[in-house]
């Protein structure tokens, strides 16, 4: 007998859909468990042994996948947007790729580089804020900070309760009122980077992610995705 979990999150491991789905499955009798309905998303599993049917079929697991994105400013990171908004879905229209889902998030007015995958595990691991990968960002801001505030981005602040700090900052370039900063964090929170500029009275305007880890965006045109290689999937983490 292999490892067991509920039954919802074994159908997410297997790459059939989210785990949000699968509950929705469930609960409305359309999963069956070696042969018999089951209502209880945490119902104990066989993540590799366990026969599952959805509507009275036996999907196959999903291959895994791994893509990246070059999101476009102004796409919401999620699969559907109870306002109407476009999402970053979008720019897999057509592409017959099954469920996929977005390995954290960038938010709206920002840009670059976003992963997807059907694999909760992998995907886990490249947002694990212990030991995941340290995400890379040009941001463009309203003014030109100096050496003593670059420092003090690093060094962080208290913004909302939370300690927001960045694990390097550098002076890309500057022109006469903006410059362009190249900010690393190692750790992901919330609107992280606009909070902490904010909190030294600096404003972004631009934000582009440009690497997670070892893997740069690069000359990948926006709007535009391809799958990573192998040796790309097995240096974020393994897959």
């Amino acid at each position: 007998m292999g490892a067991r979990h509920g039954l919802a999150r074994v159908l997410s491991k297997r790459g059939l859909c989210s785990r949000s789905q699968a509950e929705r499955l469930i609960r409305d009798g359309r999963v069956r468990l070696d042969g018999r309905v089951v209502r209880d998303p945490e119902h104990p599993t066989d993540v590799t042994q366990a026969r599952i049917d959805i509507d009275g079929a036996a999907p196959e697991q999903a291959a895994p996948r791994y893509l990246m994105l070059n999101k476009p400013r102004g796409l919401v990171t999620t699969a559907s947007d109870e306002r109407g908004r476009d999402t970053v879905y979008r720019c897999f229209d057509g592409a017959g790729l099954g469920w996929i889902a977005p390995v954290g998030r960038l938010d709206k007015a920002s840009e670059g580089l976003l992963l997807f995958t059907n694999d909760p595990q992998w995907a886990a691991h490249i947002t694990d804020p212990a030991r995941g990968p340290g995400k890379t960002y040009h941001v463009q801001v309203n003014r030109i900070p100096d050496a003593t505030t670059l420092s003090a981005l690093q060094a962080g602040a208290a913004v909302e309760g939370e300690w927001l700090r960045a694990a390097s900052v550098t002076l890309l370039r500057a022109g006469a009122k903006h410059a362009w900063l190249e900010i690393t964090l190692d750790e992901g929170r919330n609107r992280q980077i606009r909070r902490l500029l904010a909190a030294f009275d600096i404003g972004v305007l631009r934000l582009l992610r440009v690497a997670i880890g070892p893997l740069a965006m690069g000359e990948l045109p926006k709007g535009q995705w391809r799958e990573l290689t192998a040796q790309e999937v097995a240096a974020l983490g393994g897959g």
